[in-house]
Formats: C-alpha cells, structure tokens, sequence
C-alpha cells in the first residue's frame, strides 16, 4: 500500500500500520470477490490504492476542517464500501453504516467487516428513500456520504432526510459538475440545505480531478420527502 500511504501523506492524513494491513486485506478481497458481486471496473493494484481507497480518504480533507471531533456516518450506495469503509478503516473512532440495496454487494461489505473485525459499523440492506422515511434513522447522522451514485438532485433527496439539522453531506464527483450544481438550487432550498463549498482536488499520479461537493443541512427536511423509491431519480426536484 505503498502509492496509498504516500498520496494521504501528502494531505497530511497519517494512516497508522494496522490501517494499512487491513487496506491490503480489502484489496484481496475486493479482487477476490470481484467476478461473483460485480465490485469493481478498477482492478489494479495501484488503481485501487488510488482511485478507490485515497478518493474515499478525500472526505477527511473536508473533516479536518469541521469543529466536530465525532461523527455517526452513512454512506448512501455504498457498493464495494466506498467510501465509508476506507474512512472507517482510516478513522475507526467513526460510527458508520453502510447502505446498499443489492444482495451481492451486501454479502460482501458484511464478510469484509468480519474478516477486518471492525466494530462500531453496520451494513444496512436497503434504500434511501425507505430509510429516510424511518424512525431512528430520519435526519440522525452527523454525517452522510454518496459516490457514483446519481446526479446531485437525486443524491440531495436520498441524503438531506437522512442529516440532522447542522449535519453535512459530502457528494464524491467527478471534475464536471457545474450542470448538477446549476440544477440542485431548487432541491436545496427546498430540503433544507446549503452549499458550503465545493473542494476540488488531483489525485496523484495524474488519475484524475475529483470535486467534493459539501452541504450543510439548515432546517429540517419537509416530512414528504423523501418521495418513494424511485421517484426521486425518475422525476428529480429542479
């Protein structure tokens, strides 16, 4: 893990040996895994250390920066666990769940948090527009997190329920966001959000530009939103 070791040294992020060990565990699992869950695209070694493990770490550039020393996350879609797994591993006084819909990739988080013996972590099977709208997890998490999962607009509805008043959401993207931007005034306004800032940032290696977009959730989302599963991404709030 030596490219991934270097690349958070840069960010001033220090990953303690343990952290290390257990990002080479992901890594054998992850490949392993692969074929039978459909995880990845990405399955070089330094790839993976890159453009799947640091690009989860770039939230901690946004932490860092934030008063609050504790955090309860979510991590919408979260796939092959990224990115609330790598920031688990990385900072294991997090709290974190962990939500996906498909079975496979369900199996997988859950074999893979057994097998790193992480504890203060929770694989949840389902939706968000089904959790938003449950008691006990409706705007309870300090902090949630979506990568690759839909447009802005979209991803404002999934996570904004799931936020607690004074909480953040931080949206993984890609170097072109100015169309999402654009398009998400309504939904923020309307979900009780705001645009704190939006982090643009190199990978090393020259993998690419990546952008975190952070919201902070102002008020209290409206109890109609989130709408049913699906709706959201068939009819977004522009």
């Amino acid at each position: 893990m030596e490219l991934l070791e270097e690349g958070a040294r840069r960010w001033g992020l220090d990953l303690a040996s343990e952290a290390l060990a257990d990002f080479q565990t992901y890594y054998e699992e992850l490949i392993d895994w692969n074929e039978r869950a459909n995880l990845t695209a990405i399955t070089d070694y330094q790839e993976v250390q890159i453009k799947h493990f640091l690009d989860s770490l770039s939230c901690l550039l946004v932490l860092a920066e934030l008063p609050r020393e504790e955090w309860r996350g979510l991590d919408i879609g979260a796939g092959a666990g990224f990115p609330g797994l790598p920031l688990k591993i990385a900072r294991p006084q997090m709290e974190m769940a962990l939500l996906e819909a498909k079975k496979k990739r369900v199996r997988f988080l859950q074999h893979l948090v057994g097998r790193l013996e992480l504890s203060g972590i929770e694989v949840v099977r389902g939706r968000a527009e089904e959790l938003g709208r449950k008691a006990g997890e409706r705007e309870e998490y300090d902090l949630v997190l979506a990568r690759a999962v839909a447009t802005l607009p979209v991803l404002l509805e999934y996570a904004l329920p799931l936020c607690k008043t004074g909480g953040i959401f931080i949206a993984q993207k890609g170097p072109d966001i100015k169309e999402e931007l654009e398009a998400s005034h309504f939904a923020l306004k309307v979900l009780g959000g705001r645009l704190r800032e939006v982090k643009g940032f190199e990978l090393p290696h020259s993998m690419g530009q990546r952008n975190l977009v952070v919201v902070e959730k102002m008020a209290p989302t409206p109890e109609k939103y989130p709408r049913r599963p699906g709706v959201p991404a068939k009819k977004p709030l522009m």
